[in-house]
């Protein structure tokens, strides 16, 4: 078992520890970490001599991960909303893009160590931030296409259906880009951390749990902005009203505040090590769960 996947088993069996690992993991400054710095830490890592993880190896590969996809580096960005139908396409594209990337990056490959990406993988990828695309920017064309001009349903449509739609969105495509892992399945290990074959009980639970904990992390930061604004003007502010330009820095600093608080507690929802239990494995693999559990890498 990988030295970075043996931490998460003896330091991130609970939500709080998980949460205080993840806000040390999540430091910008990691960003600025060589290949060499980040492989010399893995080497610390795996000898005993250092608790200080790096989270910008592969857990499966080993390899170090690429600079944009590391865990700090997860975007802010498609929460505002659009006058046009272009500026929304083209930042669902970019919020698209890069979760496919980030998904991509950071799941499970133990099932296809020595294998090099697929075209099947690569359409599956383009198909998935095409859809998602259009369906992110759904809102906007709905208002431009049927002429909508009641302030009440824009407001709708603007402020409210993105919030469902956001998670719903970022649960897809963790759910396709990743869908490998239950078609294939993943490699899991006895208590013991010894390889004991590959799972795709464990695969679909894996991408599951990501699927719902990206969900709440874009449901979370699409909700609180808007609640954040529908409140002002609820309660009637009478700066903010009088000054109407303040709300859209408002929503923007809120967004940013709220996705930054909530990375670290969505990526603590489910354990890194994840474990599945003897009756739900595949019969084959129960014998090698004499603990009555096997354990997995989940990805993030």
């Amino acid at each position: 078992m990988d030295p970075n996947l043996l931490y998460w088993k003896s330091h991130g069996q609970s939500f709080y520890s998980r949460l205080k690992i993840w806000v040390n993991l999540l430091d910008p400054i990691s960003l600025l970490s060589s290949d060499a710095e980040i492989q010399k830490a893995r080497t610390l890592l795996e000898s005993g001599e250092t608790q200080n993880e790096k989270s910008s190896v592969h857990a499966d590969s080993g390899a170090v991960l690429p600079l944009v996809f590391r865990p700090p580096g997860t975007v802010v960005g498609s929460f505002l909303p659009h006058v046009t139908v272009s500026p929304a396409v083209f930042w669902q594209l970019l919020l698209q893009s890069y979760s496919a990337g980030f998904n991509y990056a950071n799941r499970n490959s133990s099932s296809e160590q020595g294998r090099k990406t697929s075209l099947v993988q690569l359409l599956s990828m383009a198909g998935t931030v095409s859809f998602a695309t259009c369906a992110g920017a759904l809102p906007q064309i709905f208002i431009s296409r049927l002429g909508i001009k009641s302030a009440p349903i824009q407001n709708i449509l603007r402020t409210i259906l993105p919030l469902p739609l956001s998670a719903a969105l970022a649960f897809f495509n963790v759910y396709t880009v990743r869908s490998e892992e239950y078609v294939n399945g993943i490699q899991v290990f006895d208590s013991n951390g010894n390889p004991v074959g590959f799972s795709k009980t464990a695969g679909e639970k894996a991408v599951m749990e990501t699927a719902l904990s990206r969900a709440a992390l874009f449901g979370a930061t699409a909700v609180v902005p808007n609640l954040l604004v529908f409140f002002v003007f609820l309660h009637k502010m009478a700066a903010l009203q009088r000054y109407s330009w303040l709300v859209a820095p408002l929503r923007q600093m809120s967004t940013v505040f709220v996705m930054g608080l909530m990375i670290p507690v969505s990526f603590s929802l489910y354990p890194q090590l994840g474990t599945i239990k003897r009756k739900n494995i595949e019969k084959e693999l129960s014998a090698g769960a004499p603990a009555g559990q096997l354990y997995y890498h989940r990805g993030l």
